[in-house]
């Protein structure tokens, strides 16, 4: 049917319907005008003409650069503004990836898909949108530096956009799949079977190297009485609801340097993606789990970065944690449930509900740690710090019930407690329950009841409680860039030279504090 049919159609039909209820008019009116509108969509004329492209074209950018990519693994989709600053329209003979049909890269140019365009029209002062995504086998490259061009135009009017990408090769760990069904499997602990994707590592896979990163879609888990070892320099890039599971009696051995740390992170390794929380699952270190050892590594960009259960023994701490930075988590930092964790040289930045939850009672030692939570992606209702002693249950009757644990011990010493919040340290106690005992001493904390909410609370009286010693309440951090979790202090610092002895007399980049420590992970520099 014509346009011109259709639009006497339209027209026919309102005259037709005019004679009916005049309360119906505006009501046939508004249906002549989608009439119009879908006119005007489904055709396909060119009303305008254009002129040859002469070369004049301007972009967003003279290259794209694609990020790093591993092998076999989409990357992202990125886009090219092409623009037409001339007053006349134009037409572009020709637009082609310059490795053509053998290019690794896929173009969408002006809502079409391809490798090779022809006649493309710009209005003018107009532009089109040029989209670039790749997909590479870097066992079919000689070199790890993908690249390719964008061909605009051809002879004396050609001009180029550089593409880049740099492809890594990987150890892939997937979940198992059944082999009729195909479907990804789940695992199965305690004997029961779960909803979680995932599988048990194989022998042959319990030690991560840094020779090449380790890729993991799903959880990979460590079965009982095995250990997982990770070496200095390992990077571990974690897929969409991922993760690494520590089971009942398994072992997580995480064995960085200063000069060669551990990365956790997730898989999407574009620039655009390096500070968007929630990109993972978790490190799960389960009940039961033992001797668990965390080294100077980097884990970021999580839904929680360590999730940990099980009290452990009284005379081996569940997770030993040392000179380890944790940043930009979805819900925590560390979540800890009735566990047992001795740490130094700790950084936790910004979390959607807290940098550090130690909940349920337990055993907890942080010495020289900052806790700096500037979360900006929302509301955040939890300080940077929770302690307590109890969780909160609903019966199958609907009655909330309040169960406590023993506290065995909490000493924070020379501690940062800071952040956006006004409260970003609590200790919450509930009455009744068995052990309580806490220490916090030569700590900075930001803790400002401006509406004397805490008023009688001795937990947090740090004036009149003798738990409390050599606190700096308020003060002045000085952190160079809390934005970007960049949380060492500068010379104008009220944590310099307030913090006691310890053994720990090297900071977490190695700088010596034997006398008159700093308060926090990092010894005061001069910022450029």
């Amino acid at each position: 049917m014509t346009e011109l049919k259709v639009l006497l159609l339209c027209l026919t039909i309102l005259w037709l319907r005019i004679g009916e209820a005049q309360n119906k008019l505006m009501r046939y009116f508004i249906s002549f005008i989608i009439c119009i509108a879908l006119i005007s969509i489904s055709s396909c004329r060119k009303d305008f003409s254009s002129i040859p492209n002469s070369g004049k074209l301007e972009f967003s950018k003279d290259t794209v650069f694609l990020d790093t990519i591993f092998t076999n693994i989409g990357s992202a989709t990125y886009n090219l503004k092409v623009y037409n600053r001339s007053s006349n329209a134009i037409t572009i003979p020709n637009i082609q990836l310059e490795r053509g049909a053998t290019s690794n890269y896929r173009l969408n140019v002006d809502g079409i898909s391809g490798q090779e365009f022809i006649d493309i029209d710009i209005l003018a002062k107009d532009s089109i949108f040029v989209f670039i995504e790749t997909t590479i086998d870097v066992s079919n490259q000689t070199n790890p530096l993908y690249l390719d061009k964008i061909l605009f135009d051809n002879g004396n009017n050609q001009q180029k956009v550089n593409l880049v990408t740099l492809v890594e090769d990987a150890n892939f760990i997937f979940p198992a799949k059944e082999a009729i069904s195909m479907k990804i499997d789940s695992l199965s602990l305690d004997g029961q079977p779960t909803t979680i994707k995932g599988r048990f590592l194989e022998d042959t896979e319990l030690t991560f190297t840094k020779e090449k990163p380790t890729v993991v879609y799903g959880y990979a888990a460590v079965p009982s009485n095995k250990t997982l070892t990770i070496e200095a320099g390992a990077k571990i890039y974690f897929h969409d609801n991922s993760g690494l599971i520590i089971d009942n009696k398994a072992t997580l051995k995480v064995n960085g340097t200063l000069s060669e740390k551990v990365i956790f992170e997730g898989d999407r390794l574009e620039n655009n993606f390096s500070q968007i929380p929630g990109q993972w699952g978790t490190i799960w270190m389960r009940a039961g789990s033992i001797d668990n050892e965390i080294q100077h590594a980097q884990i970021k960009n999580g839904i929680i970065g360590i999730l940990i259960d099980s009290i452990g023994s009284s005379s081996a701490p569940t997770l030993r944690l040392q000179n380890t930075e944790i940043y930009n988590h979805s819900n925590f930092g560390i979540l800890a449930r009735e566990t047992n964790i001795e740490a130094h040289n700790v950084v936790i930045g910004s979390a959607g509900q807290a940098s550090l939850a130690a909940t349920i009672g337990g055993t907890y030692n942080f010495t020289h740690s900052t806790f700096a939570n500037y979360w900006n992606n929302g509301i955040r209702q939890l300080p940077a710090v929770l302690v307590n002693n109890f969780f909160v249950y609903s019966t199958e009757a609907g009655e909330e019930v309040i169960e406590t644990r023993d506290l065995n011990a909490v000493n924070f010493t020379n501690c940062i407690f800071e952040g956006n919040n006004n409260i970003e340290f609590l200790i919450d106690k509930v009455e009744g329950g068995g052990l309580f005992n806490y220490s916090v001493k030569n700590c900075m904390i930001k803790f400002i009841d401006s509406n004397n909410s805490f008023a009688g609370v001795t937990e947090v009286d740090f004036g009149n409680n003798t738990n409390y010693s050599g606190i700096i309440l308020n003060g002045n951090l000085n952190f160079r860039d809390t934005q970007k979790n960049d949380f060492i202090i500068g010379t104008q610092s009220d944590a310099i030279n307030k913090g006691i002895a310890t053994p720990f007399t090297l900071d977490i980049l190695g700088v010596d504090r034997t006398s008159s420590p700093d308060i926090g992970a990092y010894q005061n520099i001069i910022f450029d």
